[in-house]
């Protein structure tokens, strides 16, 4: 049920948005603060509404990282270490060395070596159960990796961009050779692409859909326009958002072929229905695929490539949001800044510093509950909010015929029907639609079976509203600046 959805996201919003992002970022030569500025004042917060929620993203995306590292490290044994309920972390007698299913109490020994070995996960948000000290020491090694990778800026990024992007595809294809030969490998594949119907009236599966867009190409956080101001004035940026767009399209299908191929053999192997392994979020993972490589043939080797393969895509995502922050920092307080810091990579050092403190609360034993609570009200929530609201700006108030006479300056043609169409009409009231029927239809965050505390909840609403408040606050101030009617300001 999720291809669809995905699919008509991608054409009606991913690709037009992404065109558009890269056309305000080549022909401003600003990054989001100043561009969105400039097109359209009233709407001003926009722009640092988005280096918020990529700095806010940036403080517990590395946490998945860190997590990675830990599997990673762990995988290199005569066995491994989620394979057996032999260890010392399994509970015996509530645990199988396979999947049992949706009926039993029972727990598979690779859930249970994420929830006691990794985690070591508390029974709530209440109870922070103190540092798990070895993932905290994973945590500041990809913070470590990430400064290495970023601290000469964007050239040095570009550089090592072109392995961590390229390395994935070797092995997502390596994978996807292996696991089709498996038993049961064509149930799998069948149930990741035949729709189910019924659940495409479901907003969640649109919401869903259309948040994994926005997450995986990186729309409204701001990332694409900072890298776009680094082009030549009339670079080309039809062709890099089409590319852009089927690349990570392509990228997504071809990942869920190689995941669900793998969820179709273990079906195979336990005689369980695919829907009964399937899951979402990052069990998905660093649960099923983790089980899955503990009987695959030389899983010696499958194991650390498909973690290494992990790092090398989460890598990609964090160099983005973290630049973002320190792109944005060095544009409004360059000079004061640098009076203090002396040069520019101490200034990226100080952001890395600064998103590993805050996210120390991640890996804590309880750390699990605050990671869930940070990507709900962040990825979700808060990107919903914000996309429409730089859709209204740009498309709406800056308006459609002003973003073509742009890409006309830059390409030398006007964008074709289709852009402006999606632009006009199509893009903001698919974004406005999925808003207003998320919130109509809200169900409060939860982790599996747990629920979080009211308090939680509005400590969500609050990582939701330091992103988002930026927008009525910088409209407020506008109006109050200059004179005139609200069409003048």
């Amino acid at each position: 049920a999720f291809m669809i959805p995905y699919l008509v996201m991608v054409i009606l919003c991913g690709i037009p948005l992404l065109f558009m992002e890269f056309a305000i970022g080549q022909y401003t030569r600003l990054g989001p603060v100043h561009a969105l500025a400039k097109i359209c004042p009233l709407l001003k917060g926009v722009g640092l509404a988005t280096v918020v929620i990529s700095f806010v993203f940036s403080t517990y995306y590395n946490v998945l990282m860190s997590w990675a590292l830990f599997y990673l490290f762990n995988s290199f044994g005569a066995t491994l270490p989620w394979k057996s309920c032999n260890n010392t972390w399994n509970a015996v007698g509530n645990c199988s060395t396979g999947f049992p299913g949706n009926t039993t109490h029972l727990q598979s020994a690779s859930q249970q070596f994420f929830d006691h070995r990794l985690l070591e996960k508390t029974s709530g948000i209440e109870e922070a159960g103190g540092l798990r000290w070895e993932l905290f020491g994973c945590l500041l090694i990809s913070w470590v990796i990430v400064y290495l990778c970023i601290f000469k800026g964007v050239k040095s990024t570009g550089k090592v961009v072109y392995f961590t992007a390229v390395f994935p595809y070797f092995i997502l294809f390596a994978l996807l050779i292996n696991n089709v030969q498996l038993p049961g490998a064509k149930n799998g594949i069948l149930y990741f692409v035949t729709p189910v119907w019924s659940k495409l009236f479901e907003v969640k599966v649109w919401v869903n859909a259309a948040a994994q867009v926005f997450n995986s190409i990186g729309i409204a956080f701001g990332s694409m326009i900072s890298m776009a101001s680094y082009n030549k004035f009339n670079n080309n940026i039809l062709r890099d958002a089409l590319i852009v767009s089927f690349t990570n399209s392509f990228t997504s299908i071809l990942a869920g072929f190689v995941i669900f191929s793998a969820i179709g053999y273990m079906a195979h192997i336990h005689n369980l229905p695919v829907d009964n392994i399937a899951t979402d979020g990052p069990g998905l993972v660093f649960v099923v695929y983790p089980e899955v490589l503990s009987t695959m043939p030389v899983f010696q080797l499958w194991a650390p490539l498909f973690f290494f393969m992990l790092l090398c895509l989460g890598l990609d995502s964090q160099f983005a949001t973290v630049e973002v922050a320190v792109t944005f920092i060095k544009d409004e307080f360059g000079p004061n800044v640098l009076r203090f810091l002396k040069r520019e990579e101490l200034l990226a050092l100080a952001v890395c510093v600064f998103c590993f403190m805050l996210g120390i609360p991640h890996v804590t034993k309880g750390g699990i509950y605050v990671f869930q609570l940070m990507d709900h009200y962040t990825a979700v929530v808060s990107l919903m909010f914000l996309a429409f609201f730089e859709v209204v700006a740009v498309c709406w108030i800056f308006g459609v015929p002003r973003i073509s006479f742009m890409v006309k300056r830059m390409l030398g043609k006007t964008p074709n029907i289709y852009f402006r169409l999606c632009w006009l009409l199509l893009c903001p009231m698919l974004v406005l639609c999925i808003l207003i029927f998320s919130i109509v239809q809200y169900t409060p965050v939860h982790y599996g079976k747990y629920t979080y505390p009211v308090w939680a909840e509005w400590a969500g609403w609050g990582i939701s509203l330091v992103s988002i408040v930026w927008i009525p606050l910088g409209a407020i101030q506008e109006i109050y600046n200059n004179k005139g009617s609200l069409l003048q300001v």
